[in-house]
């Protein structure tokens, strides 16, 4: 019976294996999606995206900040409007 736990095993890890290589296809084809919808974009970027996967309208992703940099909220930062 060990022979057919190592087999089970095996097939498992390769079962696995495919789902995850499926996932990163699936997040490539979205990522090249929404760079041909969005010129602009840089690869890589941050976009919001709605339920059906395609980006949000109005919404740019904002100003990257390098690694060390100190973030500093504006003046309304957490203020609550309405």
């Amino acid at each position: 019976m060990a022979a057919r736990s190592q087999t089970s095993s095996k097939k498992r890890q390769k079962e696995l294996a495919r789902q995850e290589k499926q996932k990163e296809k699936v997040a490539r084809r979205a990522q090249r999606k929404i760079e041909k919808l969005l010129p602009g974009a840089e690869p890589g970027s941050d976009v919001e995206l709605g339920p059906d996967g395609e980006p949000l309208p109005g919404v740019e992703p904002g100003p990257d900040v390098e690694p060390g940099q100190d973030v500093k909220p504006g003046p309304d930062a957490g203020a609550i409007t309405g």
